[in-house]
């Protein structure tokens, strides 16, 4: 084995986290970069000192496993060089460009394992940009991190099984006056359940436990709805849907917290060099990788920033990573750990394709998008500007030449939540799949002139 070996994971979520695991068990120190300010990731994030006093209600009997968990974590975490508040925000020539406490710094590499994750995919809807609107994973960094509910009529919009595990955390903690609207129809779980059931039984009865609790609960439980507009004078006083048996319906709310899946962070492992493949089934580009997560030569990636499987699947993947990572520096895999992993990997991404037809991403929504909803926060972009672009003859219709016409993902989100959109609204009068915006660093904002503090974590301020 090489002697100047450094080995750099960057994300310390589900699947960086059993990377680190497995290197250290084989007698390695990688160095782990988190941006936020703890270990955990989304899915899994840590409760805040605020918040720890509620565990046993927000987890149930998961929580003393989940302490048992945790506790392992940071006892991998103390035999790393763990560096968090540090934001990689760009790649290049093996070497990472970081923000973190102390100023921007550079980090060479000889071996790179990006463990990302993924963030909230959204499908904008008019008064989406209301004050009061969150997406579902700031809803949960509000309850999770700040030990706070985000409003006291609370309504959860979208298609997400995070609808359901949101909400019943909100009600754990004593919040009672929700509502969830799906706009999947019911008939959509049924087709999708017995593939879910054949490859995760046990998440897929979770899941059905979940819908159970919030009914005893009295939540209001809503599907196959059209979810029409957000309205409210100066923030979020309701939100207009329409059911599947065609009824106008209004959920008065202060907040609503919206979210149809996840999208992975991808933005790093383009500039690391990854190349991508479109995925029809969810309609997003993901990395090519082999089985075991290798994407380039010197290069790694897993859990959801590679492809989208949820906490179980990216310590599943996280550890394949790690054991191919060993063997590129000669050492020998175990390979029934492999072979387990590998099992464990293809029943939950499996699950999570099947998914995909429980939770449909709405793409046909874009085409029917009025010319004044906002798509593009960030630079204040309407739908109807898009299209204008897509009539102008200055090349190829395609998204990142939509992006450089209109600055549609040019804005502080770099395309992470407007992106999506785009791409729909783009494949609507193309006829083509959703094309890929291209990545530029920084992938996040950074300042021009550091000024010591604190990072926010992607999701806090959303």
């Amino acid at each position: 084995m090489q002697t100047d070996t450094r080995i750099v994971i960057v994300g310390a979520g589900p699947a960086g986290l059993a990377a680190a695991r497995t290197l250290v068990e084989a007698g390695l120190r990688p160095i782990v970069l988190e941006e936020s300010p703890l270990a955990g990731g989304q899915g899994t994030r840590r409760l805040s000192p605020m918040t720890a006093p509620h565990r046993p209600a927000l987890f149930g009997a998961s929580a003393e496993a989940i302490a048992r968990r945790e506790d392992a974590e940071d006892a991998v975490l103390q035999q790393c060089d763990f560096r968090t508040g540090t934001l990689a925000w760009a790649c290049h020539d093996n070497r990472l460009e970081l923000l973190g406490p102390d100023g921007f710094d550079s980090l060479t590499y000889t071996h790179l394992v990006i463990a990302v994750g993924a963030t909230d995919r959204l499908m904008p809807m008019p008064g989406w940009t209301l004050p009061g609107v969150f997406t579902l994973g700031g809803a949960q960094v509000a309850l999770k991190r700040h030990a706070s509910f985000i409003g006291q009529k609370v309504v959860f919009a979208g298609s997400s099984p995070l609808l359901y595990l949101a909400a019943a955390q909100y009600l754990r903690l004593g919040h009672r006056d929700l509502t969830v609207l799906d706009t999947t129809p019911a008939s959509g779980k049924a087709r999708a359940f017995p593939a879910m059931l054949r490859h995760e039984p046990r998440t897929a009865l979770q899941g059905l436990s979940l819908i159970a609790e919030l009914r005893r609960g009295g939540v209001t439980l809503r599907s196959g709805v059209r979810l029409d507009r957000i309205e409210g004078d100066s923030r979020v006083q309701r939100l207009r849907y329409t059911t599947a048996r065609g009824r106008d319906m209004t959920a008065e709310a202060d907040a609503v917290a919206l979210g149809h899946g996840l999208r992975a962070e991808t933005q790093l492992a383009e500039l690391a060099g990854a190349t991508f493949a479109f995925d029809p089934d969810f309609r997003q580009w993901f990395p090519r990788t082999d089985d075991m997560g290798r994407a380039g030569e010197r290069l790694w990636l897993a859990g959801d920033s590679a492809r989208i499987g949820g906490a179980d699947a990216a310590d599943a993947a996280g550890r394949l990573a790690a054991q191919s990572l060993l063997e590129s520096l000669g050492r020998a895999a175990d390979a029934r750990q492999v072979q387990r992993n590998t099992r464990r990997l293809r029943k939950q991404h499996g699950f999570q394709r099947a998914m995909t037809d429980a939770f449909r991403w709405p793409a046909k929504q874009a085409a029917s998008l009025a010319d004044d909803v906002l798509i593009c926060r960030c630079e204040r972009v309407t739908a109807g500007e898009i299209r204008a672009a897509l009539d102008t003859p200055s090349g190829p219709i395609e998204v990142n030449r939509v992006k450089s016409i209109t600055r549609c993902g040019m804005g502080r989100c770099q395309g992470r939540f407007c992106g999506p959109a785009l791409g729909e609204i783009v494949a609507s009068a193309t006829g083509e799949p959703p094309g890929r915006l291209r990545t530029q660093a920084p992938i996040r904002p950074i300042p021009l002139v550091f000024d010591a503090g604190p990072i926010a974590a992607e999701g806090e301020d959303t």
